[in-house]
């Protein structure tokens, strides 16, 4: 059990080592499935987390209180007698971890099964009664403002509340279209009870469709991932536990393919239907699957098939794909009603949509080449496999091929992924020196660095962030910032994650593997990183050079929300070399100043949000007219907003010459580049950024002794 350490170390340096570390389990009986997972994962978490906490009866408790909220989260299933018969669970977590039989996720599990069983007679119940929706009373559905129950009565009025509401928000649409089409030709117009009626129909669709996925789709299996997972992140909130598939799934997510039938799929009313088929794939050439297709079945090769009852879009997903070459057969209610089973091979499917992509923005006089990077992905397991650093590089090649004057690179809602991509891809920009630093649980730090002098790019750099920027994206921007190589542009601070972490497989005989294994995978945080200048981009994030107010600003989303996050903490700074800019940043902050300050669009975005946060944490009135007035105002509220974020005077956006038809092979794919071409054509907020580069030229201009026009004449 001591040598745990030394995989981390390995696991650093890229190398391979297993070894076995199995207990014998309970004398007489051979360890499940689960109690081995357990105990690989005590052992994990104790020996090599960053920073672990005592596994011991307080870490119990905090578990076990997470994994009952994980399981109910609304607090409308179990009642509060529950936990005084549970009692003893709650400190048995550490137990378990330390080779204890496993029973707490099944103990709380068959009280969660009875309770849900409960709520289904309860909702049934409701909903077989009209509402009276002009009485006047209030519902809270904030659930930690909420205990849970204290016996069955109020249980049923917590149910009977949630499901007036749920009904409410339905009859009140169906009587503004009632309204809105009184008159016109073929429209029926039903009366207030027939409207009523219907509102309730339509939740108990919602609640069966509900209630089947707990019966069908959250077995043992999947309680017992939920109850790991609640050990995992009580560590910290990034140490995750993956099931096989769910590993599988997120290692495609990260190298942008798959094995699968190329068909992207929605959730419609209860079902898994076929939204598109992408051209030249397996579902394409069967000539068999169209879109509007129900996926009623799913059956690998002569396996029994898997009924989709309950199921979501990524459940579904994960059981579609698989390995290339397999056969899958599809269950599916065509469009015409008629019942076929459809033979696939799977093959592989390049979802080149998530990979960088350029654009250019012509303003001004000024040419601006755009880069949208979605995550920094990277696909480890082949050598020519799509990495983000590269594609990066190779759109900054064409964006110079057309002799862009600025760059801006747009790292919004980019939540990571490979450490190495987002290291090479800093050096494209800077000349060599460190991008960042790395502790690990011995406080030992290393320095990763970029070795290459030669600069991709030098010319004028914006980087766009927002709240969901993280992980690699602040890794990038903070050094960005810290070299003094270009300017950040967005919301106060991005996400706040400063955590390392690695894939350890869960091996059966050999303890712990840098494969992925039957027994499931460990996304462990054995690191923590820190900008150049010192400090951690944990907790605190990176702050904007220029803060934009957005619509995210005011949602407790970041990692500081967190009550398990790591602490911010500092290291030495790491000696380099600031950049040569050629203006100064506090000339750029004070013009972005000018411009917001003679355009009122950010303040209202800042106003309405600050708003709408608020009213998140209210009661909601369960009153007809009440409800309808304060709808109105929200209504109000985000069309506004909604205006707010399109520019009136479109930026003028165009794809690179050469990528005019980018995907004309596939019609589908060409109509959503020209809608994101479009989209960034509105966008406020690089509107925003190709002012801060427009002023970054002129301040270069300055520097070099060239004219240049005063901005405010411009029109930015």
């Amino acid at each position: 059990m001591k040598r745990l350490p030394i995989v981390i170390m390995m696991l650093i340096a890229g190398s391979f080592l297993a070894f076995k570390t199995m207990g014998n389990g309970t004398p007489g009986n051979p360890p499940s499935k689960y109690e081995q997972i357990m105990k690989l994962v005590g052992e994990m978490l104790s020996q090599a987390h960053f920073s672990p906490q005592d596994i011991d009866d307080a870490f119990s408790k905090k578990v076990f209180t997470k994994f009952t909220n994980d399981l109910d989260p609304e607090k409308n299933m179990f009642l509060k007698t529950d936990f005084s018969t549970l009692k003893k669970q709650e400190i048995s977590v550490d137990d378990e971890l330390k080779g204890a039989p496993v029973e707490v996720f099944k103990t709380v599990g068959k009280t969660f099964d009875t309770r849900m069983e409960e709520a289904a007679s309860l909702y049934k119940e409701v909903l077989s009664n009209p509402f009276d929706f002009t009485i006047d009373e209030d519902v809270l559905l904030d659930a930690d403002q909420l205990d849970y129950p204290v016996d069955m009565s109020e249980k049923k009025e917590r149910w009977r509340k949630k499901l007036k509401y749920m009904t409410l928000e339905r009859y009140a649409d169906l009587l503004e279209t009632r309204e809105k089409n009184k008159g016109k030709e073929g429209f029926v117009v039903k009366s207030d009870k027939e409207l009523e009626k219907e509102a309730r129909e339509r939740v108990q669709k919602i609640m069966d469709r509900t209630f089947d996925r707990y019966r069908y789709k959250f077995n043992d299996d999947d309680k017992f991932n939920v109850y790991v997972n609640a050990i995992t992140t009580t560590m910290d909130p990034h140490t995750e536990f993956f099931p096989p598939v769910d590993k599988r799934y997120f290692d495609e997510e990260m190298s942008g393919r798959f094995f699968g039938i190329g068909a992207s799929l929605q959730y419609d009313d209860g079902n898994i239907k076929i939204a598109s088929v992408l051209a030249g794939s397996p579902a394409a050439k069967s000539g068999e699957i169209q879109a509007g297709d129900i996926i009623q079945k799913v059956a690998q090769g002569d396996e029994e098939p898997v009924d989709l009852t309950g199921y979501v879009v990524t459940d579904a997903v994960k059981i579609i794909r698989g390995k290339k070459g397999t056969e899958v057969n599809l269950t599916l209610k065509k469009v015409d009603g008629s019942i076929k089973v459809v033979s696939i091979i799977r093959d592989e499917i390049v979802q080149d949509e998530t990979f960088a992509r350029s654009a250019i923005v012509s303003n001004n006089g000024s040419k601006i080449g755009y880069i949208f990077l979605p995550e920094f992905y990277a696909d480890f397991d082949r050598p020519d496999g799509a990495r983000s650093y590269i594609d990066v590089a190779r759109e900054v090649s064409k964006l110079k091929k057309e002799k862009v004057d600025g760059i801006v690179i747009d790292l919004r809602n980019n939540g990571g992924g490979s450490l190495y991509d987002v290291v090479q891809m800093a050096g494209l920009f800077i000349k060599d020196g460190p991008i960042v630093q790395v502790k690990d649980r011995d406080n030992n730090p290393s320095v990763l660095k970029d070795k290459d002098r030669n600069v991709l790019y030098d010319g004028p750099l914006a980087v766009m962030v927002n709240e969901f920027s993280a992980s690699a994206s602040e890794i990038f921007a903070a050094a960005i910032q810290d070299y003094g190589r270009g300017v950040i542009i967005g919301s106060t601070s991005t996400y706040g994650k400063g955590t390392v972490q690695r894939n350890i497989g869960l091996d059966p005989e050999h303890g712990f593997s840098m494969s992925n294994s039957d027994l499931g995978t460990v996304k462990l945080t054995l690191q923590k990183f820190y900008r150049i200048n010192g400090g951690s981009t944990q907790l605190r994030g990176v702050y904007s050079d220029i803060v934009l107010p957005d619509n995210l600003e005011y949602l407790k989303v970041r990692e500081k929300d967190d009550p398990d996050a790591l602490q911010w903490d500092e290291v030495k700074k790491s000696p380099y070399d600031k950049w040569d800019a050629g203006y100064n940043l506090e000339t750029i902050k004070e013009l972005s100043k000018q411009r917001l300050e003679n355009d009122p669009t950010f303040r209202l975005i800042k106003e309405n949000t600050e708003w709408l946060s608020e009213q998140s944490n209210k009661k909601y009135s369960l009153k007809l007219d009440k409800y309808q007035d304060h709808q109105e105002k929200i209504r109000g509220t985000i069309k506004q907003i909604e205006s707010l974020m399109k520019l009136r005077n479109q930026l003028d956006v165009t794809s690179l010459p050469e990528e005019k038809d980018r995907w004309k092979e596939d019609k589908i794919k060409q109509e959503r580049f020209q809608l994101w071409l479009s989209g960034l054509r509105k966008d406020i907020y690089l509107n925003q950024a190709v002012g801060v580069i427009n002023d970054i030229i002129g301040q270069q201009n300055i520097a070099k002794g060239k004219p240049v026009e005063d901005p405010a004449k411009k029109g930015f």
